[in-house]
């Protein structure tokens, strides 16, 4: 890599976690991290103290705060606030410690409900939110024309990476407020050690959904940092999406429940589909390599090995 040292801020997380283990494969490179208890991310004063003697090179910003539908609903100050505070903080304090390069990863949230399918990147700020997730993405919004600001003004290279929905080890699993794949492993576990004779999935089960594995994005991210230096956002993902339904059956199967599939239209389906156009990415000569069943099978194994709950 061109890069001596990475800083990857949230390193704990899904996301983080992963661009952290793929990095470590990287010889040579120093690696830097903070706990939330050693570095409160929102703290400017101690963010610019932290870089300014750390000196990486490179600025990873895999830290923020994220959730389910459920989540994003009934917290919409936090995710927005929070979202920005973080946010701000590293990329400010990036420019004024002298950091060669930002990397912002955003989410496929940021595009309108009714984009046209698959999602290029262009259609940034053509049309309405998902009201579901309309706080999280107009923070991770505000992120990427900061970042583009910078790199205007002032000449950083500072890159966005649009992930679609990620999952793999580390995920979060709580009900309350996880995200659609790591609900649908957890209840179909529990429905499975319980006996049950059905499980509830949110929604309709018509809405179509791309995943991408954490390792497949920590490839990329890796991948990125070393041949991408445009502002201009670019997306990630493996070009294919599932309905959910089709996603629960899949998730039953590596689990192996048999029992049957209850969908509760009450609850909200969110988006009815989002798939990303990754042609971009492709172009640069990166693509996905994790299938989706190989993957919610590995997942199934850090699971069952790591669950608290």
């Amino acid at each position: 890599m061109r890069f001596r040292s990475v800083f990857v801020a949230g390193h704990r997380g899904l996301v983080g976690s992963a661009i952290l283990r793929h990095l470590e494969q990287q010889p040579g490179l120093e690696l830097l991290t903070k706990t939330r208890k050693e570095l409160d991310l929102r703290d400017r004063q101690g963010v610019e103290q932290f870089l300014k003697a750390a000196k990486p090179e490179v600025v990873v910003i895999a830290a923020a705060k994220v959730g389910g539908i459920q989540a994003n609903f009934q917290f919409p100050v936090e995710f927005l606030l929070e979202n920005l505070e973080i946010q701000n903080t590293l990329i400010a304090a990036s420019f004024l410690t002298g950091v060669k390069k930002l990397v912002f990863l955003g989410s496929s949230c940021i595009y309108p409900r009714l984009a046209p399918q698959p999602i290029s990147e262009d259609s940034l700020l053509t049309g309405p939110l998902e009201v579901t997730n309309e706080p999280y993405a107009l923070a991770k919004i505000a992120g990427i024309k900061l970042c583009q600001a910078y790199a205007r003004q002032c000449g950083a290279n500072f890159i966005s990476v649009m992930p679609t929905n990620i999952y793999g080890p580390n995920d979060n699993f709580d009900l309350q407020n996880s995200h659609v794949l790591a609900a649908l492993l957890r209840k179909a576990h529990e429905a499975k050690v319980s006996g049950k004779a059905s499980m509830v999935v949110w929604g309709t089960g018509t809405p179509r959904r791309e995943f991408l594995h954490s390792e497949d994005l920590a490839d990329a991210v890796a991948f990125l940092i070393e041949h991408y230096d445009s502002p201009e956002i670019i997306n990630v993902g493996c070009g294919q999406d599932v309905t959910i339904r089709e996603l629960a059956e899949l998730v039953c199967d590596v689990v192996g429940f048999t029992g049957m599939l209850e969908f509760d239209g009450t609850k909200p389906d969110g988006t009815p589909r989002k798939l990303l156009d990754v042609s971009k990415l492709t172009k640069q000569g990166w693509q996905a390599k994790i299938p989706l069943r190989e993957g919610i099978e590995s997942m199934y194994e850090w699971f069952l090995k790591n669950r608290k709950v």
